[in-house]
């Protein structure tokens, strides 16, 4: 769409709908379906908002039938959008046969060419399968699988503690199963506070959900019926029997055949590696988005590819990825941006930190959305604002204006003197600012 507003001549090849894994497979179905489920859990606690419901229950197909069909709605958007900005849109497998040339060699399109100047490769990622454990649908499932399911399972082990974990735990227990979320590492969200994913942990556990951490899964067997598996914590061996497992343990670039044997692009672990412009080993091929490694991040490949293809017509200097948001949607909801404070620490960086809990802010506490806090990481000496942590009701909405502050180089006093609308969830970000320097008024 960049290169089409741009005036360029362009070919998007597509193997199966306009819009990647992300519209199709990924951050887009699976919302759909969280929102079903926090609407339901909402349903559930009626009588805390005075209102009373009988009976609530679900149609656990019509829920994926919807998200299923706003992720149809929302591909009808993109091939909208093709057409407005002049671009020619092709489903097929395509490959770059040679340096300046594009075949489409599986499909409806098969046989068809391209010569051009640029290439850009854009075609993400997929799913990490466990070695030795295949695919079935129904025993053993990934993302993509779990976002077509026809039945809700009664019981269900989720292998990795990632955002697509942690978001299908919640999904499955808010609709009654019985869930075992897995993690290696010694907390669910790796990547994220440590004190934002203890707090996560607590919430689960109080929702139903069994969190184990610092736990390998092993021996795992899969039967006509249920799927037994071996959670090896410390040295200690339990077996843990379930109806279904759901791998969630990272994702792989999808490169299989993108490539002809002429073709040698350099890679690393798999993933295509580019310099500062975008620009693969092979001048005139550019690549963009989840292929090129991590952050795996929907956002982010956006970026990336804009600037690509900013760059490759001059248009202006590529950007790389410095400072984004990270997302998870389950409820609570988890959101950051920059430095945890763990890393601060291996920095050796001299840090302040400001935190407000949602239980001190009024709007959340009449919504009834009054769990988890905002934490603000800034320089001790100048106000930098070096990380931010929220989790709570909107987080992914509220990490947004410290974006923008840390994009404006903005310190957290400029964050703290900065009016907050009340009663918002927003108050919650400009107190957090203020506790830096114990100036909050309502803590």
């Amino acid at each position: 769409m960049r290169a089409g507003q741009l005036g360029k001549k362009v070919a998007c090849i597509e193997l199966e709908r306009a819009g990647g894994t992300c519209l199709n497979w990924g951050c887009i179905p699976t919302k759909a379906l969280l929102k079903s489920a926090e609407l339901f859990r909402t349903i559930q606690k009626a009588e805390s908002y005075g209102l009373s419901v009988q009976g609530a229950s679900f149609d656990f197909r019509k829920v994926v039938e919807r998200s299923r069909g706003v992720s149809a709605q929302m591909a009808k958007g993109i091939e909208f959008l093709f057409r407005k900005n002049k671009v020619d849109y092709f489903i097929g497998r395509g490959q770059v046969t040679v340096p300046g040339m594009v075949e489409i060699i599986e499909g409806e399109n098969k046989g068809k060419f391209f010569r051009t100047k640029n290439i850009l490769v854009a075609t993400g990622q997929k799913p990490r399968a466990l070695p030795g454990l295949p695919v079935d649908g129904a025993r053993v499932m990934t993302s993509r699988e779990a976002l077509a399911a026809k039945e809700l399972p009664k019981s269900i082990a989720i292998i990795g503690a990632g955002a697509i974990g942690v978001e299908f735990a919640y999904f499955f227990n808010a609709f009654g199963a019985k869930v075992t979320l897995i993690e290696m590492l010694p907390q669910i969200l790796p990547v994220e506070d440590e004190e934002v994913a203890k707090t996560l942990e607590r919430s689960f556990a109080k929702q139903g959900i069994a969190v184990h951490t610092a736990t390998k899964s092993e021996n795992i067997r899969v039967g006509d019926k249920s799927v037994k598996l071996d959670l090896v914590k410390d040295g200690a061996k339990t077996e843990l029997e379930v109806e279904t497992v759901l791998v969630a343990i990272g994702i792989v670039s999808a490169i299989d055949g993108l490539f002809s044997p002429k073709v040698k692009v350099e890679t690393d672990r798999g993933f295509v590696k580019v310099d500062a412009t975008y620009q693969t080993s092979v001048p005139g091929i550019y690549a963009a988005g989840d292929i090129q490694g991590p952050p795996w991040l929907a956002h982010v490949a956006t970026f990336r590819a804009v600037n690509a293809v900013n760059g490759i017509f001059g248009h202006s200097k590529p950007k790389q990825v410095d400072k984004f948001p990270g997302c998870t949607y389950c409820q609570p909801q988890v959101a950051s941006t920059g430095l945890t404070e763990k890393a601060c620490k291996e920095k050796g960086l001299a840090y302040k930190i400001g935190k407000f809990p949602f239980t001190a802010v009024g709007k959340a506490v009449a919504a009834g959305d009054s769990e988890g806090f905002v934490k603000v990481i800034s320089d001790a000496k100048t106000g930098e604002i070096l990380g931010v942590h929220i989790i709570g009701s909107e987080a992914t909405e509220l990490i947004a204006e410290y974006g923008l502050a840390m994009n404006l180089e903005a310190t957290i006093d400029e964050i703290h003197h900065t009016i907050h609308a009340h009663p918002t969830l927003s108050e919650a970000l400009g107190e957090a600012a203020a506790a830096t320097n114990n100036e909050a008024i309502h803590i």
